[in-house]
């Protein structure tokens, strides 16, 4: 039986290391910061949603100042609970890249992110 799944099945190796990063949060880390207790995972990753929304609002109308101590906030919230999709989209903007285009990915980031952890939450 045993030869059965291994003939049909793919191999661990197939796709080399998975990333960790291909999901909006990466849980692994997100269970490091909370000890893996379930409950505080979810608390965390709303407490997330409700703060990176906010710092996304304000990062929308400060000035090149503020940016830059906003998106440093929104950086480590973001690194704190694993969405380090976010973190390196707004790592982006805290480095002086604040044009329209860099501006809308770090938004698509933290929607796509509020989005995947709404989901989670049903």
């Amino acid at each position: 039986m045993a030869a059965l799944s291994i003939a049909f099945e793919a191999p661990d190796n197939c796709g080399g290391p998975a990333p960790t990063t291909s999901k909006p949060i990466d849980f692994v880390h997100l269970a490091r910061q909370t000890m893996g207790d379930k409950d505080l995972e979810i608390e965390v990753l709303q407490l997330f949603t409700r703060n990176a929304r906010t710092l996304l609002h304000e990062l929308s109308v400060a000035n090149d100042i503020e940016m830059k101590a906003i998106a440093h906030r929104l950086k480590g919230s973001a690194d704190a609970v694993g969405a380090f999709n976010v973190s390196a989209a707004v790592e982006a903007v805290e480095n002086g890249s604040r044009d329209s285009a860099s501006l809308a990915k770090v938004a698509s980031s933290v929607i796509e992110a509020e989005n995947f952890i709404l989901k989670l939450c049903r």
